[in-house]
């Protein structure tokens, strides 16, 4: 219910990312123009912003939900936000830059994507810039025992989730099967789900394998290796690293613990960095209260999921190439600053 209440105040109160509702309550529109000057981390009037996230059992949502609440519950806070549901990475990027949301969660390869005007936004660069680096992404690939998928390549002619349509996942799923020699389009039998249907779906056997780029511990995960235990195993997929860093420098090797899953050894894998990501345009004001949040309410983001230990004040300007937006970049300095 609590899901389904987020995202209808989305759709139906502020309709926009940042909005303002003159004459309900004293709130009024505060506008998405940053109209330059000193930023003082302010903000006058009672301000509403939609947070894009991700998958319901995915990492984004449970962060995206959390921050939420932090934004809107902080001591003389005027910014007032809600999180929504959504196919995570690019779509996040594309609603963000219409106006629907204010912030977005991205992997950094896509949000690099992005503001190049590659890949999914090929000669079409977003005028995006960065509120923080936060937590590390793990693609998380996983396979049906008994399926014959000891590599990608021999996903060939396999039924495999690659994601939510629109999703960095997706971006990731198509670049690994790209990397392994494969037409995401003709060499397997595409899947294009989102996490929760692609979970169900590997238990029922109607899937063979699944692409996954999340935070550690992503809940639809843990479900499947807890429900479907010995009947399905993660797959290593660093020997395509060398072909992925063709395609992005972003990409590192990584691995997942086995004390996260419960697997018997940790699992390789290729990581990637998460930003938050705000229009060019947004309010300073704005983008500087949301970031002290950030990093002021960390603690209870933590609760909310493990992966929020990684958000740092020491890579939070680790946002390459995506410029960091003028209002974080006050507050990362008010927040460094010698108390």
């Amino acid at each position: 219910m609590k899901r389904a209440t987020r995202i209808l105040a989305v759709v139906t109160a502020t309709g926009l990312g940042l909005t303002g509702l003159a004459g309900c309550g004293g709130r009024q529109d505060a506008g998405t123009s940053d109209a330059g000057g000193e930023v003082t981390c302010e903000v006058a009037t009672e301000t509403r912003i939609g947070i894009a996230t991700g998958n319901a059992t995915g990492v984004y949502f449970a962060l995206g939900n959390a921050y939420a609440d932090q934004v809107s519950s902080s001591p003389g806070s005027k910014v007032k936000a809600t999180a929504a549901e959504t196919g995570a990475s690019v779509q996040n990027i594309q609603q963000l830059v219409a106006g629907t949301y204010a912030v977005a969660f991205s992997l950094a390869d896509t949000a690099a994507d992005a503001v190049q005007g590659t890949g999914s936004f090929e000669g079409q660069k977003q005028p995006v810039q960065a509120l923080a680096r936060i937590h590390t992404n793990f693609t998380q690939v996983i396979v049906r025992s008994g399926a014959g998928i000891n590599s990608v390549a021999d996903m060939r002619g396999k039924r495999v989730s690659t994601g939510s349509p629109k999703s960095g996942t997706e971006v990731i799923a198509n670049r690994l099967l790209q990397a392994a020699g494969l037409d995401p389009a003709k060499d397997i039998q595409a899947q294009r789900l989102d996490l929760t249907k692609t979970v169900d779906g590997m238990k029922d056997g109607s899937i063979d394998a699944l692409f996954w780029s999340g935070g550690l511990p992503t809940p639809g995960i843990t479900d499947l290796l807890t429900t479907a235990k010995g009947q399905v195993t993660f797959l290593d997929i660093t020997p395509l690293l060398a072909e992925m860093k063709k395609i992005n420098p972003v990409y590192e090797e990584g691995s997942i613990p086995a004390s996260t899953y419960g697997t018997p050894a940790d699992v390789k894998t290729i990581v990637v960095p998460n930003f938050l990501l705000v229009k060019d345009t947004l309010d300073a004001n704005v983008v500087c209260v949301l970031t002290k949040t950030l990093f002021d309410r960390k603690p209870q983001l933590e609760q909310a999921n493990a992966a929020a230990k990684e958000i740092s004040l020491d890579t939070a300007r680790k946002t390459d190439p995506v410029l960091l937006h003028r209002g974080a970049a006050q507050a990362l300095d008010d927040l460094n600053a010698p108390k």
